[in-house]
């Protein structure tokens, strides 16, 4: 057998049919190339989530604290806003427009801080609400500062008005007292001063005919009445009209001489208690002279001795004079 070397191994027969070709160590590759692009792509998603994840993450954290700082700041314009207006009830009528304008404030940033999903834009919103608040906080403190100011210089104003005031009602309250006691004082000076005064006093010892011709007498035995006669002075405090005169007689014995009818006591000023023998009653002019003439009669018969005639008028003794009556001769 003669080599041909067509035949050979490395040269097999064309005629012969080649032996199948396997494709799968390339499916295999090509199948773990995609498998690993798709776990590369997967990673590679995973990491874009957890990037969006983190960045969202981060996000929310960021308008939550954003939440929590504007929270924080509107609690503190709260607390000052109470702070101010907490013990100034009294100041709530003047400051009611400007708290129209602050409620107005609080009403919209609560309704975006009370939202949970409140967005960063509208938490910015907040913010600029926030800061407005506090410029109207700050007007109102303003406001308020000077309304105190304001009233404490009314207070000051009032409590000085109420010293002056009392000091005032203390210097009436003495007016009035002095007042009182200088009205007093001119009652009891114009008083006095009306009092009347006599002059020219005289006591005639009357002796009356049974014809009923007087013929004046010293003679006791013959003297039937005693005319007492004097001029009221001037006075221009005493008013005009009908004064009251009492008469005290005193007998030469001491005795205050008293009749039956028309005597009786009085008060004086500076006497006590005094017996009188008659009453007169005088019409008087203010601020003219007048003379006074009357006449009184004792029951009995006259003494000898002096006789004393005293006038009173207001309690006090205005004049006084004396008529002496003698024993009569043989022929008396």
């Amino acid at each position: 057998m003669s080599y041909n070397p067509q035949y050979s191994a490395t040269n097999p027969d064309p005629n012969s049919t080649p032996p199948r070709r396997d494709d799968r160590k390339l499916i295999y590759g090509i199948l773990i190339v995609a498998l690993l692009g798709t776990w590369a792509y997967i990673i590679y998603d995973k990491n874009k989530s957890k990037e969006s994840i983190t960045q969202l993450q981060m996000e929310y954290s960021n308008v939550d604290s954003a939440r929590n700082v504007i929270e924080q700041e509107y609690n503190d314009a709260l607390a000052r806003l109470d702070t101010a207006t907490g013990n100034n009830t009294q100041l709530q009528g003047a400051l009611s427009e400007r708290q129209s304008e602050i409620n107005n404030l609080k009403k919209q940033i609560s309704a975006i801080t009370g939202n949970r999903k409140a967005t960063a834009a509208e938490l910015a919103q907040a913010r600029r609400l926030i800061g407005q608040l506090n410029s109207k906080i700050g007007e109102m403190v303003a406001e308020i500062d000077r309304l105190k100011g304001e009233n404490q210089v009314l207070t000051t104003t009032n409590q000085s008005l109420n010293t002056q005031k009392q000091q005032l009602a203390t210097e009436k309250q003495q007016l009035e007292e002095n007042l009182t006691t200088t009205e007093a004082a001119r009652r009891q000076v114009e008083d006095v001063a009306s009092t009347l005064h006599v002059s020219n006093i005289n006591i005639a010892p009357i002796n009356v005919k049974n014809s009923g011709k007087e013929k004046e007498t010293t003679t006791a035995k013959r003297v039937d009445l005693l005319r007492i006669s004097f001029n009221l002075d001037e006075n221009r405090v005493a008013s005009s009209g009908n004064k009251e005169l009492y008469v005290s007689v005193t007998s030469p014995s001491g005795q205050p001489v008293t009749m039956s009818s028309g005597s009786g006591t009085f008060d004086t000023r500076e006497e006590g208690s005094k017996p009188y023998t008659s009453k007169v009653q005088v019409n008087y002019e203010q601020g003219k002279r007048s003379n006074v003439s009357f006449d009184w009669k004792q029951d009995g018969k006259y003494e000898i001795g002096d006789y004393r005639i005293q006038v009173y008028h207001n309690g006090f003794k205005i004049g006084e004079a004396t008529r002496t009556l003698k024993k009569g001769g043989l022929f008396g």
